[in-house]
């Protein structure tokens, strides 16, 4: 499964990825709608108690994506990007199996274990990106990236919320189907990123464990203040997958093929702001100053989903919410241009980490703060108090992101020959450079 293949134009390369990552993310929100309900099914409709244990579900699949992206990230830096996302598919497809089989709380809790394992590589998928496409276009990548999560959510939750309503076990097969449809598509299309003379000679553990994978940030100072503005991000947004199915079931009284249908039109709108619109707004705009109105734009968009007194006018909100999805296509591009490009995998692994200590924190108090809003009762802008938290952290993110932002490296049309930074695939790189940056060795 590692076999190269030779160098092509940097389109059809971004097409395979595209594609890998579009399957990959519809397995996963085909389950969105229907996980907290089979949870709540094995629970006698206790919301409370559903949300409870959502937390340690939501937890350990953080802890094990905070332990295992680093390790893949590393593989990838070692023994290339291809056979570490298709063996990751595979697993992904036989754990979705054994989740759609059991019968109690506890092996579905295993389940999840094996999902934060097996679902690592998106990371990878990160890198393989950097490693295709020249540093003045990796902010439309990511969106690109962006754009394939968010046709993956269009239709992926709405077909998972339907099709749960019929069986809540049907979209865990249908899961399945996906990622091994994944693994056979990029086991005879996928080529290779990174070829072997600009992999890392040996695959070292001190690398690969997350705290060593967190040290790389430490060499490279300007990335760091950056990459807390990805950890607040990140944390932010766990307000989705921790609390949205049941805070739409507790204050709008969704079922699941509602909650399908609202994270279908999540997705559209990310689909339109990553896909359509990101390459203009950072044309116009700038990397820097792009990060920053998306950042106002979710710290604005989750204040007003707090809000929102029905789902028709949560409904109304999202378009204005949809525009931090500008944020993080441009943060991750001025993270990649000031890294080597030897090590793009460990980054990706790194930010990862940084993820899922995130997803961890936000597993944790997301769901807490909506189990004392189910028990206290309320139904008015205290309700809300998931998505104000949201805001919050958004708005502290924006401000980081206002401070270290500026003292990022910048992307120039010459610069002297050792500053050369050239992605491994595409031939019109000789045309970019880079300016050096500084790295704390």
């Amino acid at each position: 499964m590692d076999t190269a293949a030779p160098k092509g134009p940097r389109r059809a390369a971004l097409a395979f990825i595209f594609v890998t990552v579009l399957i990959d993310i519809m397995a996963f929100g085909l389950i969105i709608p229907v996980l907290p309900h089979l949870v709540e099914s094995f629970l006698h409709g206790d919301i409370a108690a559903a949300a409870r244990w959502y937390t340690g579900f939501a937890s350990v699949f953080m802890a094990m994506q905070f332990v295992f992206t680093p390790v893949q990230g590393t593989l990838s830096d070692r023994f290339g990007r291809r056979p570490v996302i298709l063996l990751s598919n595979l697993g992904l497809g036989l754990d979705f199996a054994m989740m759609a089989l059991v019968n109690s709380l506890p092996l579905l809790f295993i389940g999840r274990v094996i999902s934060g394992i097996t679902s690592a590589s998106f990371s990878t998928a990160n890198a393989y990106l950097a490693d295709i496409t020249p540093p003045e276009k990796r902010a439309q990548a990511f969106g690109m990236i962006g754009m394939a999560f968010g046709l993956g959510f269009i239709i992926a939750p709405f077909v998972g919320g339907h099709l749960g309503a019929i069986d809540v076990r049907l979209p865990f097969w249908a899961a399945v189907g996906m990622c091994l449809a994944n693994f056979v598509y990029g086991y005879f299309v996928l080529p290779e990123s990174l070829p072997p003379e600009k992999r890392t000679k040996r695959f070292d553990w001190s690398h690969a464990n997350p705290i060593g994978s967190l040290m790389l940030l430490r060499r490279y100072p300007q990335v760091l203040g950056l990459a807390g503005v990805l950890f607040l991000m990140a944390f932010a947004h766990m307000v989705y997958p921790t609390t949205f199915v049941l805070y739409a079931d507790y204050r709008f009284g969704w079922g699941s093929d509602m909650a399908g249908n609202t994270l279908a039109l999540v997705g559209l709108l990310a689909a339109i702001v990553q896909g359509a619109l990101i390459k203009r707004i950072v044309g116009r705009l700038g990397e820097r100053r792009a990060l920053l109105c998306g950042m106002a734009f979710g710290a604005l968009g989750f204040a007003l989903y707090a809000l929102a007194p029905t789902g028709y006018w949560f409904w109304a909100m999202m378009p204005v919410a949809s525009l931090w999805g500008v944020a993080t296509p441009a943060a991750q591009a001025m993270l990649t241009h000031a890294v080597d490009p030897r090590e793009q995998g460990r980054l990706q692994g790194a930010i990862a980490s940084l993820s899922s200590i995130a997803g961890i924190l936000g597993a944790l108090v997301f769901p807490s703060i909506l189990v004392a809003v189910a028990d206290s009762g309320r139904h008015d802008a205290i309700a809300g108090a998931t998505f104000w938290t949201a805001s919050i952290v958004v708005a502290i993110g924006g401000l980081l992101a206002w401070r270290v932002s500026s003292h990022l490296p910048v992307i120039t049309t010459r610069a002297p020959a050792a500053a050369t930074i050239e992605p491994a695939v595409v031939s019109e790189a000789d045309e970019l450079r880079v300016q050096p940056v500084q790295r704390a060795d």
